[in-house]
């Protein structure tokens, strides 16, 4: 018998938690297991009919869950701010922010609205712009941010001399290096907080392997069919090798509400595609603190500079 990783959360009643890309996958498991605990959740979702019935199954798992569904395109720094507008203008401050949501090796090179390679774009610009936006209301808060990365982020590097991939695309590559940023924007946030005196906690997690959608068919993404790779993922989850996708959610839960989670750590299964959550050591490319800073610089920049074009 396969034995399904659990995790007991404290209780969240009071609190308020904003989680990306939880109209389905991950995200929804995190979203509903935070509703459980009695949090109020905030889901921004890109496409809002997806995002209604995900908050429907969540009210129907969690009777009197108080979940909401906001428009948030990541793929579009006008979309970020708008969201951004929105939250600040209802002023409650934030206690979890969950930066789960991202796209995956589109078979060509595609850029956000703002011109960005896409993955580059979504998974971590547009979450660095999310997050300092939301920066106010998170120091309010004192909140925990979590940020998704990915076992793809064990090996690889930043393309500094081409960050959007211009020159010569490659799907996976951009792909590492989105997930890569984001850990490193992970460990440079939870580094500025202590400095600053914020009182944001920053923490990593992964989710190891299970099959959610980001390999699944997205004619939006070009992808008009499933990839062969998750067939066999969905066939290793089955067999109890690689997670599911519910286990999957549980290293960003550790990370958000477990209380020796103080800030810089990483979080994963404990085996690298599946297990018990547990906390992890940072592989090697997370562990550039002058590539944290550096990236942090950067990315205000190409933030700034498309916000005023």
């Amino acid at each position: 018998m396969v034995r399904i990783p659990s995790l007991s959360l404290p209780d969240l009643r009071g609190s308020s938690a904003v989680v990306t890309g939880a109209s389905d996958g991950i995200g929804q498991v995190v979203a509903t297991r935070l509703a459980m605990a009695g949090a109020d959740v905030v889901m921004p979702v890109r496409n809002p009919v997806k995002g209604d019935l995900a908050a429907a199954r969540i009210r129907d798992t969690v009777p009197g869950a108080h979940v909401s569904v906001r428009p948030l395109d990541l793929s579009s720094l006008g979309s970020v701010a708008a969201l951004v507008a929105t939250l600040t203008a209802e002023g409650r401050p934030v206690d979890f922010l969950i930066n789960n949501a991202g796209v995956m090796t589109p078979p060509n090179r595609q850029v956000t609205e703002d011109g960005f390679e896409l993955q580059f774009g979504t998974n971590h610009l547009g979450h660095f712009a999310l997050t300092l936006g939301l920066l106010p209301l998170l120091r309010e808060g004192r909140a925990r941010v979590v940020h998704q990365t990915s076992v793809a982020a064990r090996s690889g590097r930043i393309n500094w001399d081409d960050l959007n991939w211009e020159e010569s695309y490659d799907g996976m590559r951009s792909y590492v290096q989105s997930k890569i940023a984001v850990g490193l924007f992970a460990r440079e946030l939870e580094s500025r907080s202590r400095q600053e005196g914020w009182g944001v906690t920053s923490n990593l997690a992964h989710p190891g392997i299970s099959p959610t959608n980001l390999l699944a068919a997205q004619p939006a993404l070009g992808r008009t069919k499933e990839t062969a790779g998750r067939r066999v993922i969905r066939l290793l989850s089955r067999a109890g090798i690689a997670g599911t996708v519910h286990s999957a959610a549980l290293p960003a839960l550790m990370a958000a509400t477990d209380p020796a989670a103080v800030g810089d750590r990483f979080y994963g299964p404990e085996r690298l595609i599946g297990g018990p959550p547990a906390r992890r050591d940072l592989w090697a490319p997370l562990t550039a603190l002058d590539d944290a800073r550096r990236l942090w610089m950067e990315s205000e920049r190409l933030v700034v500079a498309r916000r005023i074009h």
